[in-house]
């Protein structure tokens, strides 16, 4: 008896410390300031792939010249990609469809671009979209930018 209601206790307390680490890093990651919910679809084909799958929930950062995206469901300090402003060349813009509207955030926007050759969707809030294709427009002299 003892030793189930220890078991019990350990896994009440690795989940709780786990829900505070993953809050925690969230904290640590939004501290800078600039971050937006946005989730990521990487090396998609030409068609739009309406099924959902493939999408990962997550948060962007601007630092500098560049769009940091970290996984929201991870323990990892580090971003997972780092997308350049230089290298993003937006191609499309498009509202979800079919179960892809399941996938993502209510009233998020899909924003089809291309990184250095690689084809990815961005799909964020309205608001943020404006801020991003801001970012991009802002570009110091001399950098190319593509917005379509």
């Amino acid at each position: 008896m003892v030793l189930a209601l220890w078991v019990g206790v350990s896994v009440v307390v690795t989940v709780l410390v786990g829900l505070f680490v993953f809050g925690l890093r969230r904290r640590l990651i939004q501290r800078s300031g600039g971050t937006f919910d946005c989730s990521l679809r990487w090396d998609v084909s030409e068609e739009p792939d309406p099924s959902g799958k493939g999408w990962v929930y997550g948060v962007a950062r601007y630092s500098g010249d560049r769009v940091d995206w970290f996984r929201v469901f991870s323990y990892a300090p580090r971003p997972r990609r780092g997308l350049e402003r230089s290298a993003i060349e937006v191609i499309a813009r498009r509202l979800p469809e079919g179960e892809e509207e399941l996938a993502l955030l209510s009233d998020s926007v899909v924003l089809g671009c291309l990184h250095r050759g690689t084809r990815l969707e961005l799909a964020m809030s309205e608001d943020a979209l404006t801020g991003f294709l801001a970012w991009l427009e802002a570009a110091p002299p001399g950098q190319r930018v593509n917005v379509a």
